[in-house]
């Protein structure tokens, strides 16, 4: 073999040199697996990811068509003959949160509520107004509240229906959220007059509850409070102050203070045995 000269060698080593100097100057490859580089995509995305919001952006993302509460939602359930689903919450609720994970995000209960409803999400926070008026319905209804608070609604925005926490399963003495959309939904259909009719009334009830009582009306005047004094004189304990038993139609309630007054500065007897009932019973007689 013959040696190599001295000029095929520098050639060979310039070669070298110079390929290293453009292999440094090319971007280096990017050792990040092809597959992390997609962009996650969330499956679902309702109207609510145009929302401020920090709660209504939590539920985004959910499988139910959620509204948030506008004008629009509402001519969209006229025009689609569908009741409403309105559900109220915030962002620190944690029964919120339980029933959006078992229910909201369940694709198979989200698809019951847009078949036969349009959802409106609520953050009590943002609309204290939506959810003192609604909270009023649901508490005349069952005698309690809470959030979430659930609540079907006429397309005129009347309430018919509610409640708070619904288990995704029948359970805890509840019906399951999806048995109750069902139901509803039913209900809805087969009896629409009883819907309308006890949502009007319901509305009847909350309006004139808000509206309240102006203080000093509907309160009973002197004859009937000093009647009813009479009564309770005849039964009044000495030694312990108050009546010796109960007396049929005999309420006094703090309402009636201003008459109690009056009719203990005008009767000495009556001013004894009330002074006496109430110190004996500072609660109240």
């Amino acid at each position: 073999m013959r040696p190599l000269s001295l000029a095929t060698v520098l050639l060979g080593a310039c070669a070298l040199l110079l390929s290293g100097c453009r292999a440094e100057s090319e971007e280096p490859e990017d050792p990040t697996p092809a597959m992390s580089k997609k962009t996650h995509t969330a499956a679902y995305t309702n109207r609510l990811a145009k929302e401020s919001s920090p709660y209504l952006l939590q539920h985004a993302h959910n499988p139910v068509d959620w509204w948030p509460w506008c004008d629009e939602a509402f001519e969209a359930a006229r025009a689609q003959n569908k009741p409403i689903f309105l559900s109220i919450g915030y962002s620190a609720c944690h029964w919120c949160h339980v029933m959006a994970h078992e229910s909201f995000e369940n694709p198979d209960i989200a698809a019951i509520v847009n078949e036969h409803f349009i959802s409106i999400k609520v953050d009590r926070e943002e609309r204290p107004d939506v959810d003192t008026l609604y909270m009023s319905a649901v508490q005349m209804m069952t005698g309690g509240g809470g959030w979430p608070l659930t609540v079907f609604l006429t397309p005129d925005r009347k309430p018919f229906f509610g409640g708070t926490y619904f288990p995704p399963t029948d359970r805890y003495g509840r019906p399951g959220f999806p048995s109750l959309l069902t139901r509803v939904a039913e209900a809805w259909k087969t009896q629409r007059d009883d819907i309308e009719k006890s949502a009007q009334q319901l509305t009847d009830a909350v309006q004139k509850s808000a509206a309240g009582t102006p203080p000093g009306q509907n309160l009973p005047g002197l004859a009937s409070l000093e009647q009813a004094m009479a009564q309770w004189r005849q039964t009044f304990d000495r030694t312990r102050g108050g009546a010796q038993r109960r007396l049929s139609g005999l309420s006094i309630g703090r309402n009636c203070s201003l008459n109690i007054r009056q009719l203990a500065l005008s009767e000495p007897r009556s001013r004894i045995v009330i002074m006496q009932s109430i110190i004996s019973n500072p609660r109240g007689i």
